[in-house]
């Protein structure tokens, strides 16, 4: 950090920077806990007494934080997790910690997004599998071409929701819905 913020053309002894290598490694160890995370074990706790549910199960809006594995900076948006249970579920929260296991690491958000809808596909053997990522790419909007406001949008589908069409225009419909029975 000290050659980074020389290279920068600032002095690394100045009071404002003299602790900032050590607040950078402490940040970074924040940003990439993902690496740290298990993904598969925080979907092997899981619930059979479903009283036979097994429509859509979708947890919505997941915000998400990344990095660019190609510049390190920021990814931020969020993410639509779907799957329809073959007979077990699992707590919510933990559809929410996988996407923050991968989106912890050093990304390319085509790979993120695979990568969730894999491991729930793999480890709960649903019917179905659906991951919508959309985020905005600091490397695009900060950098390079500065294009603020655009967003890339990914998905993986994975059996009903690959293969039948209604099965996916319900979930569609599901993702693109502001309010849920007038929640807001």
């Amino acid at each position: 950090m000290r050659t980074l913020l020389l290279w920068a053309g600032d002095d690394p002894n100045r009071e404002g920077l003299v602790g900032t290598p050590d607040r950078v490694v402490r940040s970074y160890d924040e940003f990439f806990a993902g690496y740290r995370v298990d993904p598969v074990a925080l979907l092997e706790r899981t619930f059979e007494e479903t009283d036979g549910y097994d429509e859509i199960v979708l947890l919505r809006d997941i915000r998400l934080e990344s990095y660019c594995e190609h510049h390190m900076v920021p990814i931020i948006g969020r993410a639509h997790v779907a799957y329809l249970p073959h007979h077990r579920v699992v707590g919510i929260s933990k559809l929410a910690r996988l996407v923050e296991a991968y989106a912890k690491r050093l990304q390319i958000q085509e790979k993120l997004t695979a990568q969730i809808a894999n491991t729930i596909n793999d480890v709960l053997q649903p019917r179905g599998v659906a991951v919508i990522v959309e985020a905005q790419h600091q490397c695009m909007t900060t950098r390079g071409i500065h294009k603020p406001g655009v967003s890339m949008v990914t998905s993986r589908m994975l059996g009903a929701f690959r293969d039948d069409p209604s099965t996916r225009r319900e979930l569609l419909a599901m993702v693109g819905r502001s309010t849920v029975s007038g929640i807001d």
